[in-house]
């Protein structure tokens, strides 16, 4: 009996995904901003063109947003190094700043450290009354309902079931995920929704966008390339048996790092990375142990010039993934003019 041969088969084809994930951090979101501001200089389009879909939390959730809404790179840090000062109360005299600075840090005990009005009044010329369901990119930006403790995610009209948030105010959703507990109040959208930073449950929101790619939009893991801009990875220890002055002081730390970590994990396992294929471009800057702060605005410079390196040192690998072309136009399941808004 003549043998049958077997010949081989092609792995399928799949379009390559191309996913942007922002990690909050405050004011040290200036770094992921300069980072993506460096590699736009190179391209012909705004930098945001070139994903499929842009997820972000806290401060990167306000990146998120301008990018999905096709601000550049460069006007997002713009805001950031021209408006930073302002938002956080420590532009002027740098003796009085001292001094407010002080006044902000005995109130945080019983109030929010920050005025969240001062931070609608910056990112309102940016983001004026434009809604989600003028992204021009697929979004995906996680909060905090505080009062039903669960989880609440706001998303583009990329799959049927999302028929209420691309009506939504995008100034909402970027409040939202920037409320950062103790240092903002909660914020009220304009339904009245009250709501928390999305840094409460995931600050690094790569699982979450891995999830979202599989699940709801259909992708397949294979195809999935991400893009995870963390804004530094401090480096430090912790003792055997740290007291009041270690772990307390590091709690919130160790909480984010924890989180970070999980989500990071989480997505190499979902897309086979390291073991099948490289899928998670992770760029994250080390830098010693409080270098930076959340709210300390006076290091806006040395950040910039973090994430300017940042981006050269990162450039040759990450030019030919990601940016060799610009993404498919995006269609929206459902569309604002469609809706009569």
């Amino acid at each position: 009996m003549t043998p049958v041969m077997t010949l081989p088969v092609d792995p399928p084809s799949f379009p390559v995904r191309r996913i942007l994930s922002i990690d909050g951090g405050g004011i040290m979101g200036v770094q992921p901003a300069a980072f993506l501001a460096a590699l736009e200089e190179d391209l012909k389009h705004p930098i945001g063109a070139y994903f499929d879909l842009i997820s972000g939390t806290s401060t990167g959730g306000i990146l998120a947003i301008g990018l999905a809404m096709g601000h550049s790179a460069k006007e997002l840090l713009d805001l950031y190094t021209d408006r930073g000062p302002y938002i956080f109360g420590q532009s002027g005299n740098p003796t009085l700043g001292r001094l407010a600075d002080l006044w902000r840090s005995v109130r945080h005990i019983a109030v929010p450290k920050h005025n969240s009005n001062l931070l609608r009044a910056e990112l309102a010329p940016v983001l004026k009354d434009k809604k989600i369901g003028e992204a021009k990119a697929r979004l995906l930006v996680p909060a905090w309902d505080a009062d039903h403790r669960s989880v609440y995610i706001f998303k583009t009209a990329h799959h049927q079931r999302l028929k209420t948030d691309y009506k939504r105010l995008a100034i909402d959703a970027a409040m939202a995920t920037a409320a950062a507990p103790t240092y903002f109040r909660r914020h009220r959208t304009a339904d009245d929704i009250g709501l928390l930073d999305g840094g409460v449950w995931a600050n690094n929101p790569i699982a979450l966008a891995v999830v979202e790619s599989i699940t709801l939009l259909g992708w397949p893991p294979e195809s999935l390339r991400i893009l995870s801009l963390g804004c530094v990875n401090e480096i430090y220890t912790l003792g055997e048996a740290p007291g009041r002055g270690g772990l307390i002081r590091d709690i919130s730390r160790l909480f984010m790092d924890g989180q970070s970590r999980g989500a990071l994990g989480m997505a190499k396992l979902i897309t086979g990375h390291e073991h099948e294929r490289q899928a998670i471009f992770r760029c994250c800057p080390d830098v010693p142990k409080n270098l930076f702060s959340l709210d300390d605005t006076r290091k806006i410079q040395q950040l910039r010039g973090l994430g300017n390196a940042s981006a050269r040192k990162e450039r040759p690998r990450l030019e030919p993934v990601f940016f060799s072309t610009i993404a498919d136009a995006f269609e929206p399941i459902y569309r604002l003019k469609e809706a009569g808004e």
